[in-house]
């Protein structure tokens, strides 16, 4: 299941989907608490980073300050492809957008301020217009 490496194809195809919700990241110590069903974890020496929905977080009193939409870049990327994560955070940089971008096995998943997400996505689908 080797996905696409060409940077152009990548581009083109990239097809960004905003998943629908508001996500927070946060960090706790020991596990997961009940009622919580992470989409994204990451293991750093000062505990679990945790990326959660915003209601699962809020009904187990976990402490977060950046809620964030979920865009799901749809084209199969190649975890060894070269330039999308540049190309991505350059164009939402240019627009005065940030973003964390997490790639999991098939897809790169990016997380911009919730009240951005809608404009986020749309430069995404201009640069992909772009590069067809």
């Amino acid at each position: 299941m080797t996905g696409e490496s060409d940077l152009q194809k990548l581009l083109s195809g990239m097809r960004p989907e905003l998943n629908p919700g508001r996500y927070v990241f946060t960090t706790v110590e020991g596990g997961v608490p009940s009622g919580v069903t992470p989409v994204v974890t990451v293991a750093e020496q000062e505990g679990l980073t945790v990326v959660a929905p915003l209601e699962e977080a809020d009904a187990a009193g976990m402490a977060y300050d950046y809620v964030a939409g979920w865009i799901t870049l749809r084209v199969h990327s190649a975890l060894e492809a070269v330039g999308l994560t540049a190309a991505v955070s350059r164009e939402l940089a240019d627009a005065g957008l940030s973003c964390n971008v997490v790639a999991g096995f098939h897809h790169d998943h990016l997380f911009v301020r919730h009240e951005h997400a809608d404009r986020a996505v749309a430069v995404l689908e201009g640069l992909a217009e772009r590069s067809a």
